[in-house]
């Protein structure tokens, strides 16, 4: 087998493969970053727990639809997933639960709902597709909402980049100074909603969370500056993604488990031998001798 039937020729004769990889790129674009955001925030669980929260809005997509609709299960899930983030800081507010506790209450009752809406209309394997994504049934119409989202996303980051930051290492310096913390923060889980809703498409809502927070871990190992975690973030995610295909397209498995495995498989190379990992600590560089 030469490199090109091995890297080329799958996305060269197929086009499902073709617009599988587009979606990665675009997921990796979008994601990473907000990945990187997320994990600085401390909130990587939160991201975790919103990915089930669009569950029940996909799942009345789907029923409204008829069928397998990514455009329906889409607005259906960022619908869902807005209401889930905007109760849960309700709640935290209004009573003695923590956010992370608020969020985590709305998450299993979100993901036991959207099971059992599924299930009462569609089959195992229709819960199967929504709960780990069909990433090879990608087609134009999905690609192009991927596209449009991903866009957004890179666009607003942009624009509320500089606040964004503040926030996170300094939300008392942000009020400080009369800065409007809420929106940057409402804005941020808009965000985090949106590309949950790109990559459930692609990925399913088990595994939306994946190609957002491990590239986001193994940038942050390998870096200390945000510019250049989000850089990593965004190739490591892609980078998954394209090895991913690779990988399931040759060993014949499925795609969306088959990237989500190869993003850990760099979190665990990272965490051996990258700058902040396991085996600089066991083989620390020799001190400069004057």
């Amino acid at each position: 087998m030469t490199a090109y039937d091995l890297f080329l020729a799958p996305f060269a004769d197929f086009g499902f493969m073709r617009r599988a990889l587009v979606a990665c790129l675009c997921l990796g674009l979008g994601s990473g970053p907000i990945g990187v955001f997320l994990m600085l925030r401390r909130m990587s669980l939160m991201g975790d727990a919103m990915s089930h929260a669009v569950l029940p809005g996909a799942a009345i997509g789907y029923l409204l639809a008829g069928s397998l609709s990514l455009t329906a299960m889409g607005l259906g899930g960022l619908v869902a997933g807005l209401s889930v983030a905007l109760l849960s800081g309700a709640v935290s507010r209004m009573t003695v639960l923590r956010e992370d506790a608020s969020f985590a209450s709305f998450y299993l009752a979100s993901l036991a709902l959207g099971v059992l809406i599924v299930s009462l209309r569609g089959s195992n394997i229709d819960l199967l597709h929504v709960l780990f994504g069909t990433i090879l049934a990608i087609d134009a119409p999905a690609l192009y909402q991927i596209g449009a989202i991903t866009s957004l996303t890179l666009v607003i980051l942009a624009a509320i980049y500089r606040p964004l930051v503040a926030e996170c290492f300094d939300p008392g310096f942000l009020r400080a100074v009369g800065g409007r913390g809420p929106v940057y923060h409402v804005l941020f889980l808009l965000l985090v909603v949106l590309n949950l809703v790109a990559s459930f498409q692609a990925l399913g809502t088990l595994m939306a969370v994946g190609l957002m927070m491990l590239p986001a871990a193994v940038a942050q190992l390998w870096s200390r500056s945000l510019p250049v975690m989000m850089l990593i973030a965004t190739a490591s995610a892609a980078a998954a993604g394209y090895l991913g295909l690779i990988a399931s397209y040759h060993l014949e498995l499925a795609s969306g488990p088959t990237i989500i495995m190869t993003a850990a498989l760099f979190y665990a190379f990272s965490i051996l031998f990258a700058p902040s990992g396991i085996a600089r600590r066991f083989f620390p560089r020799p001190h400069l001798k004057g």
